[in-house]
C-alpha cells in the first residue's frame, strides 16, 4: 500500500512539472514575429554633453562650459530572432569646444612646429589681457552600436540602451583667443589658429547610451591620446556626458 501511494505521488509530481513547463513554453513570447511597423530603419541622433579632458596636466588650466556637439545619421539593424536586439551603424560630425582659464597668462600655441604647447605670453610692460581662450576641434565619425530594446514594437514608449564604438578623422583644430589688450596695446580683437599638425588625426571613443523613447543620456570616452607622442601634453583623453534626443 505505501508502495503504491509513493508510487501515485511520484506520478503526480512528473505530471504537475510537465504541465508547468508546457504552460510555461506557450507562454514565451516568440519575439521573430513582432510586427515592427511603428519602429523607424534610419534615424537622426543629435547630443549635446560637458567635455571634460582627463589625466590633463596641472599646466593646464580649463575653465567655463566645454561642450561637445554630435550629430548623425544611423540605420538600425535589428535580428531576425529577436528584434530586441539590432546593430546600427552611422555617420557623422562630432564638435568638441574646450576652454581655458583667461587668467592663466597663457594662451595656445597649436601652429608651433616643436609640438603643441600653452605658450607664456611675455612681452612689453603692457598687461596682456584675456576675453576667452578656447580649443575647436571637429571629426567626421562612424559609430557602430549594439543595441537593445525592451519593447521593439513601441520604440516610443520603451527602454532602450546600447553599447558601442566611433572611429572618426580630424578634419579641423582651432584655438581661437579673444584679447581686450595684447602686449602691444593692441585692443579688442581675435587670434585664430588652425592646424591638426600636432594631434592624432584618428579617434577611438567607447560609447553607452541608456534612454526612455526619444530622449537619454549618453557618455564618451577617447581610448586613445589626442595629441601625438612628443608633440605635447600627453594622455589627455577627452570624456562626455551629456544628452541624447533620437528617434532610436
Amino acid at each position: 500500500m505505501k508502495k503504491l501511494l509513493l508510487f501515485t505521488l511520484l506520478a503526480v509530481t512528473v505530471v504537475s512539472l510537465q504541465a508547468q513547463e508546457t504552460e510555461t513554453k506557450k507562454k514565451k513570447k516568440d519575439w521573430s514575429k513582432v510586427n515592427l511597423g511603428n519602429r523607424p530603419k534610419d534615424h537622426l541622433i543629435f547630443q549635446v554633453g560637458y567635455l571634460n579632458w582627463l589625466q590633463k596636466p596641472d599646466t593646464i588650466a580649463t575653465a567655463g562650459f566645454a561642450r561637445s556637439v554630435n550629430a548623425y545619421f544611423s540605420f538600425d539593424f535589428p535580428f531576425k530572432t529577436d528584434p530586441r536586439f539590432s546593430v546600427g551603424l552611422g555617420a557623422g560630425v562630432g564638435a568638441d569646444n574646450m576652454f581655458f582659464n583667461r587668467n592663466a597668462g597663457r594662451n595656445l600655441n597649436i601652429v608651433s612646429t616643436n609640438g603643441f604647447s600653452f605658450a607664456k605670453n611675455t612681452g612689453k610692460d603692457t598687461v596682456i589681457r584675456y576675453k576667452s581662450i578656447k580649443l575647436a576641434t571637429v571629426y567626421l565619425e562612424a559609430p557602430v552600436e549594439l543595441r537593445f530594446m525592451v519593447d521593439p514594437a513601441n520604440p516610443n514608449k520603451s527602454l532602450k540602451f546600447a553599447l558601442g564604438m566611433k572611429i572618426g578623422t580630424m578634419i579641423s583644430a582651432t584655438d581661437k583667443t579673444r584679447f581686450t589688450k595684447d602686449a602691444a596695446g593692441n585692443t579688442a580683437y581675435t587670434l585664430k589658429e588652425k592646424s591638426r599638425n600636432n594631434f592624432n588625426n584618428l579617434r577611438l571613443a567607447a560609447t553607452a547610451r541608456i534612454g526612455f523613447g526619444n530622449f537619454g543620456v549618453f557618455a564618451q570616452y577617447q581610448l586613445n591620446d589626442m595629441i601625438k607622442e612628443g608633440q605635447g601634453p600627453n594622455m589627455i583623453r577627452p570624456m562626455t556626458v551629456g544628452i541624447t534626443l533620437t528617434g532610436l
